[in-house]
Order: structure tokens, then C-alpha cells, then sequence
């Protein structure tokens, strides 16, 4: 029987599967995975900006929908094998130049189908909420 791997070897896997990928390449960090949650933060850089010297949209959406995501994997339903986001949803609240991001992610439905995923990115160092974040995600199974 194989047994399901704990919250750390998932996340000590997807580190290392993410390292060459977008969130790699973003220095976007896996704080922690645990029952239906997971955190992660990253510490902007000038390549996290918009032209505008603004911190750019999709660094946000990228924090969130890879800590959503961690979380699922993390979390999958027996059997389970993969997914896919079916949807996602942003509100931006603020902006940050400086500094680093952290990312919440709580999982607010566990089907064995779906799970909808809403994480909140704050400003790390004064805690403010710049975006509230949803997403759906499609479970995935083997095919017989």
C-alpha cells in the first residue's frame, strides 16, 4: 500500500519541482503546506514591476495562484494525481514598491472533483491586504 506523503516531503517536492519553473524564476518561496492551507512569500525585485515602476499585477496573481495551487497538491483527495485551475478570480486593494509579499492560501471547499482555493497577499512588513484571490481547481485522476 502506498502511503500518502506528509505535508513536508510535498512541499520539499514541489521546491524542487518549481525551482527551473515560474515560480523559480520568480523567487516566488514555499513558506509551509499544511491541513487545507498553505503560505508563501517572495521578495520583490525590480523584475516584479511594471513599466510604470508599480508592482505588476500578474507577480501578485502568480504568488497567489502557485500558493493555491501548493495547497491543493498538498491537500489532494485519495488517488488524486493532478489538477487544473478552471478559474480565478483578483481584487487589488494596493500596491507595494518595496519589500516582500506573503500569501495565505485557505481551502474553502475539498470535493473529491473540485476545491476552491481563496488566498489573501498582504505586504509582509506592515501586514496590509493588497489582493483577496479565488480559484477553482479540477482534480485529476488516473484514467482507467
Amino acid at each position: 500500500m502506498n502511503e500518502r506523503p506528509g505535508f513536508e516531503e510535498v512541499a520539499e517536492l514541489l521546491r524542487a519541482a518549481g525551482a527551473d519553473k515560474l515560480p523559480g524564476h520568480l523567487d516566488l518561496e514555499l513558506v509551509e503546506i499544511a491541513e487545507g492551507t498553505a503560505e508563501m512569500r517572495c521578495e520583490l525585485k525590480p523584475f516584479h514591476s511594471a513599466p510604470n515602476g508599480y508592482l505588476h499585477a500578474a507577480s501578485i496573481i502568480a504568488l497567489a495562484d502557485t500558493c493555491a495551487g501548493y495547497g491543493c497538491v498538498g491537500n489532494f483527495p485519495e488517488g488524486a494525481t493532478g489538477f487544473t485551475t478552471i478559474e480565478l478570480k483578483t481584487n487589488f486593494f494596493g500596491t507595494l514598491m518595496e519589500g516582500a509579499l506573503h500569501a495565505t492560501a485557505k481551502m474553502v471547499h475539498g470535493g473529491k472533483t473540485t476545491q476552491v482555493w481563496d488566498a489573501e497577499v498582504k505586504a509582509e512588513a506592515t501586514g496590509k491586504t493588497l489582493a483577496l484571490f479565488r480559484c477553482t481547481q479540477l482534480i485529476l485522476y488516473p484514467r482507467p
